[in-house]
């Protein structure tokens, strides 16, 4: 089984590879962690920052990337665990982890869901939404519960 499990370092995100970590998956599965690094564009009421400046910002973004991939990595690769692939994309999170899926090709897609609704939705957008509605392969989204208030 081919299995893409989409983080970005975020707790939903950890949810979703804590999910990954403690099923039964069967023999020879292959997980294929995949972080997106989404390109830093100012918006239009920011004075652009200097190339080095944006260069700077995205070596910063593919450092934090490769560690939160890396130990991701480590934590499900523990002896007698799963065969673990590292892997970082540029662009838009949407669209690169549907076509990483197709590419490689997946046979499951997992992705930690923020929860997100009304504005904050619009605004930000839903990426583990996207997912579901253009992925190649069955998606699962991990949720975690929060406590109810007392």
């Amino acid at each position: 089984m081919k299995i893409l499990l989409a983080i970005d370092g975020s707790p939903p995100s950890q949810a979703a590879v804590d999910e990954v970590a403690h099923r039964p998956w069967p023999t020879a599965t292959i997980v294929r962690i995949l972080s997106v690094i989404q390109p830093y564009t100012p918006l239009a009421t920011e004075i652009v920052p200097a190339a080095a400046m944006l260069e700077e910002i995205r070596e910063h973004q593919a450092t934090e990337a490769d560690r939160v991939t890396k130990q991701a990595g480590e934590h499900l690769a523990a002896p007698g665990r799963l065969s673990v692939e590292i892997a970082l994309r540029e662009g838009d999170p949407r669209t690169a982890i549907v076509d990483a899926a197709d590419e490689w090709p997946a046979d499951l897609i997992v992705v930690g869901s923020h929860g997100r609704t009304g504005f904050k939705r619009l605004m930000l957008g839903s990426v583990a939404q996207s997912v579901v509605a253009h992925a190649p392969c069955s998606v699962e989204v991990v949720r975690r519960r929060t406590a109810p208030n007392t």
